[in-house]
Parts: structure tokens; C-alpha cells; sequence
């Protein structure tokens, strides 16, 4: 954690150099900041999760910290250099504010969920939850739509992404189904003639919830969350089962759904345009993918430094689904690919917590909620860098985004409890071994 505080405020200090050629008058106040908000994890982990896996957060502290660093320095172009945003509001206190909360549900998290299965006990009310948590965008008054999709709610002043909670109550539904429902989902007990083959039966009631939460997302129009939630599911129904055929059904299953989307949805259409040919609508809806690449064309092997590129402020939203373009040019190959093998880094962690918890259940929540990140990752830097078609959903713990964030620590907090019981339960079983090699010695010695 001092290493990756260190790394931020040593980046913080190079942007404001790189930006104004003056040294940060405002050290001091961010430094504890980031210390005080370094402190209350560890303190967290130390009193609510002791044996946790211990690389999780400083990856999470690290990423956080470097989304902040780049927030601040758009801030700083779009406020200070462009003259085409007189009125543009300071995103990076918020962000800080948001961390502040984000780490207060972590800890918030960790105290109350204090045993794993507790939320496997609550598996239909927490089905209820993802459900009107799904469906609240669309309700007339406080459903807004933003940019083509009706994700956000607002009460007020007060705005909110509630897909972003839905998706890890959703997680936590289909784990506890599918442990329950394992065997019948890998072993054929149905006859057809003369040979055994799988019950289908078992199938429909998950199918359903999840065809719903997709039907929900074309709704309101978004296609990162739609396919977050469909790798989600198909990726959960593998590791459950192991059968090749789920996988290979799943991947057919969304050929399909990926030619239907882009042909008839406007939207995805639109997506998927720009992803085969942007030059044409480069004065259009495909000039944030052209000057993204030109950004990171531009940024080379190690970048024009922090403070000194023009994506920050010629790349529209750049302080959320395209602030990996905005690294990539002022941190160059070598930064982006930083960034990069942090999120491969947690991947690895969290698919070790999975290996390593005491449950079925815990297993698959690790595995699924390693997806989520994962995978959320994954589709938006492919997206910048062109390997898929766009999908505009937030870099985890990078871009701007309040109920982004908040969710990504409820999320870690899980994480965090589930390799809590695990580690523990190693090490008991470990010491039992330990005690039982030693009572076995002590009799061949004294001849008992």
C-alpha cells in the first residue's frame, strides 16, 4: 500500500509539473488523503479479513489512485487549456469524495457480511434486489437517459447507476443456483430412448432470470452490461459444470445475438460501424475512436508525460470510457501495459480466492465476480484499441463514476471475505496435519 501511494503522488507531482511547470501546492492535503485512505483498508483487512489475500488491495489502491492522477489532469486541460469548456465542473473532487465512499462501503462490507454463506441464505430476496435494481431506470420520473442508455436514476441531485449494484446481486444469485443445481446440470439423469442425457429441466428457471436481466439491458439500451452479464452467465455455467457443450451452446448463442443486435438495434449497429470503418464518420459518431488511436499512436513507448497530451481534452469523455486513451498517450506502451497487467494481476488473484474457498458457493462467487472485473476491463480497452466494437462501459476503478466505484469496493470487500475463509481454512487444515505428523512421531519415538 506505501509503494502504490507512493507511485500516485509521485504521478500526481509529474502532472502538475508536466501541466503547469510549478510544483503541487496541495501535496500535503492529497498525500494524507491518501495515506488516511490507504490506513482505513489495511485497518479493515487487519481487523475484519486478517488472513485475506494480501495483494488485492494495493492493486485496487493502485488503480484507483492512477484513475484520480488522469481525472485531475482532464480537469486541468479542459479547465485551464481549452477555451471550448468555460463552465466545465472539477470531476476529480468528486472522484476523491467517491473513494472516500467507495472505501467506507468496503469497510461497511467486510463487518457485516462476516460469513460467506450468509448470502447464499438470501439467495430469492437478493434475485428480488437485482431485479428492481434492473428495472428502476425504466421507471418514468426518475429514469434518465444519458447518451442512448437509460441506466441512471435520479432523486434530486442525487444520481446513481443502479445496474452497477444489480450486477453483483445478480452474481450472487446465479452462484447460489448453480451450486445448488450442480449435478443435475453435469450429470445426465434424463432418458431419450436408449441413452441418458442432461435434464433441461434445472435449466429454465436460471435461463429465464437471466434471459429477463438481458431483455432489461436491450431495453434501456446498453450493450456493455448486456454482454457482461452474458459472459457472466455462460462463464459461471462452465466452471460449474465443466462441459465444453455449455460453452460452445454459449458462444454459438451469442454469434447469433451479436448478428441480430447489430443489424436491427440502432445502437449496437451504430457500434459496430464504427468498429469496421470509422474514417467515414470521423466527424461523427466515430471521431472519439479516431482521435483515440491517434492518441495513443502519439504516445509511443513511454508517452509525452503526464500533463503534456492533447487527448485529454480532444478525446470527448475522456474522463470515462475513454480515459485508457488519454494513459496511452501521456504513459505511453509502457504505462497502458502497466495498467493492463494490474487488472491481469487481480484476475489472477481472484481466480486464486476462488480456488481456495471453503464452498461451492464461495468458489463460484469469486469466480463470477472475478469475471465482472475482469471482463469489464477486458471489452473497454478492446474497445479503444479495436480489437471489439465499443461497448462504453467505465475501466474498473479508473474512469469517473461514483456508483461505478462504490460497487467495485462492495465487490473487492466479497472478494476479500470469501479468500478470508479460505486462507483460514488451509491453515487449520494445515496445522491439523502438522499436529497429526507430530502425535505420529511422538509414538514411533516412545514406541506407543
Amino acid at each position: 500500500m506505501i509503494a502504490a501511494g507512493a507511485i500516485i503522488v509521485a504521478a500526481y507531482v509529474l502532472m502538475i509539473v508536466g501541466n503547469t511547470s510549478k510544483f503541487p501546492t496541495n501535496l500535503t492535503p492529497l498525500l494524507l488523503c491518501i495515506l488516511g485512505l490507504g490506513a482505513a483498508t489495511h485497518l479493515a483487512n487487519r481487523v475484519f479479513a486478517p488472513d485475506a489475500n494480501a495483494v488485492v488491495m494495493p492493486i485496487v489502491f493502485l488503480l484507483n489512485g492512477l484513475g484520480y492522477v488522469m481525472i485531475a489532469r482532464i480537469d486541468e486541460a479542459l479547465c485551464h487549456v481549452s477555451t471550448c469548456h468555460p463552465h466545465y465542473p472539477y470531476y476529480a473532487p468528486l472522484q476523491a469524495a467517491w473513494t472516500a465512499g467507495g472505501v467506507a462501503a468496503y469497510v461497511i462490507t467486510l463487518a457485516v457480511v462476516r460469513r460467506s454463506r450468509d448470502l447464499d441464505r438470501y439467495r430469492y430476496l437478493l434475485l428480488a434486489a437485482g431485479v428492481i435494481l434492473l428495472l428502476l431506470p425504466l421507471v418514468p420520473g426518475i429514469g434518465r437517459n444519458i447518451q442512448g442508455a437509460r441506466l441512471w436514476i435520479q432523486i434530486g441531485s442525487f444520481e446513481f447507476q443502479p445496474v452497477e449494484l444489480g450486477k453483483i446481486v445478480l452474481c450472487v444469485f446465479f452462484a447460489s443456483y448453480f451450486a445448488e443445481k450442480r449435478e443435475l446440470l453435469t450429470i445426465p439423469t434424463a432418458r431419450l430412448g436408449n441413452r441418458l442425457v442432461l435434464d433441461p429441466r434445472p435449466m429454465v428457471p436460471i435461463v429465464l432470470a437471466w434471459g429477463f436481466a438481458i431483455l432489461v439491458m436491450s431495453l434501456e439500451h446498453d450493450i456493455g452490461f448486456s454482454a457482461l452479464l452474458f459472459t457472466l452467465f455462460i462463464g459461471l455455467l462452465w466452471v460449474t459444470t465443466g462441459r465444453t457443450g455449455y460453452l460452445v451452446f454459449g458462444l454459438l448463442l451469442f454469434g447469433v445475438g451479436a448478428y441480430v443486435t447489430g443489424k436491427y438495434f440502432a445502437q449496437t449497429h451504430i457500434r459496430v460501424e464504427d468498429w469496421l470503418n470509422p474514417w467515414p464518420l470521423a466527424n461523427g459518431t466515430g471521431g472519439q475512436l479516431v482521435q483515440s488511436w491517434y492518441a495513443l499512436g502519439n504516445g509511443g513507448i513511454g508517452g509525452t508525460g503526464l500533463g503534456l497530451g492533447q487527448a485529454a481534452y480532444l478525446v470527448s469523455n475522456s474522463n470515462t470510457d475513454f480515459i485508457f486513451a488519454v494513459i496511452g498517450e501521456e504513459m505511453g506502451l509502457l504505462g497502458s501495459s502497466m495498467v493492463v497487467v494490474a487488472f491481469l494481476l487481480l484476475a489472477g488473484a481472484g481466480l486464486h480466492i476462488a480456488q481456495t474457498a471453503r464452498s461451492e458457493f464461495a468458489k463460484l462467487v469469486a469466480t463470477g465476480l472475478t469475471i465482472i472485473v475482469g471482463f469489464q476491463a477486458f471489452f473497454i480497452i478492446g474497445g479503444i484499441i479495436r480489437i471489439l466494437p465499443l461497448t462504453g462501459i467505465t475501466l474498473p476503478f479508473i474512469s469517473y463514476g461514483g456508483s461505478a466505484l462504490v460497487a467495485n469496493y462492495i465487490l473487492v470487500a466479497i472478494l476479500m471475505r470469501i479468500s478470508d475463509e479460505g486462507t483460514a481454512a488451509v491453515d487449520a487444515a494445515e496445522q491439523a496435519k502438522y499436529e497429526e505428523d507430530l502425535e505420529r512421531r511422538r509414538r514411533l519415538l516412545t514406541g506407543g
